[in-house]
């Protein structure tokens, strides 16, 4: 299996390369300029891996929720190198992928809280839960709301849960809005972690094997704003 990756949802512009177990993968920190260096990363892995586009068996992209320009640039690289290619593209949560990498990075954490910047006074964010094959599963909707309302699932809160494993909180919400640790009852808090396309790869791979791939005209954004550009809350 081979899939190329890429993700500009956030300041973290990456790209990742799968090769069966293999995973090559660049990053870089970015204020603006996404769209002038994502394409030279994908040139740079496949040149390394001494592969094309048409030898892929699909390529994966990190959908949202995350920044307007980021996550539409994604979509639409996405779309041009599918096309070209003739290739099935797998849309990949970037809420998920950040629960993946706080998953594999701290074998002990089973569920996973993701709190990412939405600006606005808001943020992006969901509950994933690690699967028994060490995936992170959405457990119910993402969401984009004011930091009051950022919950965490009641059944965690039960003594008869059946996710095995500790609970920590992960994202840029976490450094943005310090509080809600506390206010959640967070012992770990991941706050400098940003999403990226190596934990996209991995799990558009479980897609792509299960045969959940789309063509490449619905590699479309997830923005969870109904209206992008509306006004942040108490601004007129």
């Amino acid at each position: 299996m081979r899939i190329l990756a890429i993700d500009t949802a956030t300041e973290n512009c990456s790209a990742a390369l799968l090769l069966g177990e293999r995973l090559l993968h660049r990053e870089r920190l970015l204020e603006r300029g996404a769209a002038e260096i994502i394409l030279p990363m994908v040139a740079e892995l496949l040149t390394e891996a001494d592969v094309t586009l048409s030898m892929l068996s699909a390529i994966a992209f990190g959908r949202g929720p995350g920044a307007f320009t980021g996550v539409r640039l994604a979509a639409s690289v996405t779309q041009g190198l599918a096309f070209g290619a003739g290739l099935k593209v797998v849309p990949v949560s970037d809420l998920q992928a950040l629960a993946q990498r706080v998953l594999d990075d701290a074998p002990g954490i089973g569920r996973v809280l993701v709190c990412n910047d939405a600006r606005m006074q808001e943020l992006y964010w969901g509950c994933f839960e690690r699967t028994a094959e060490g995936f992170a599963r959405a457990s119910g909707e993402e969401h984009v709301s004011r930091p009051s309302e950022v919950r965490l699932l009641a059944a965690w809160g039960s003594a008869s849960c059946a996710v095995p494993g500790g609970l920590a909180g992960a994202g840029s919400g976490f450094t943005v809005y310090p509080r809600l640790r506390e206010e959640l009852g967070l012992e770990v808090v991941l706050g400098g972690l940003l999403p990226r396309a190596a934990e996209v790869a991995l799990l558009a791979a479980k897609e792509v094997a299960a045969g959940r791939i789309l063509p490449a005209e619905q590699a479309l954004p997830v923005y969870l704003r109904d209206d992008v550009t509306r006004t942040p809350p108490g601004t007129s």
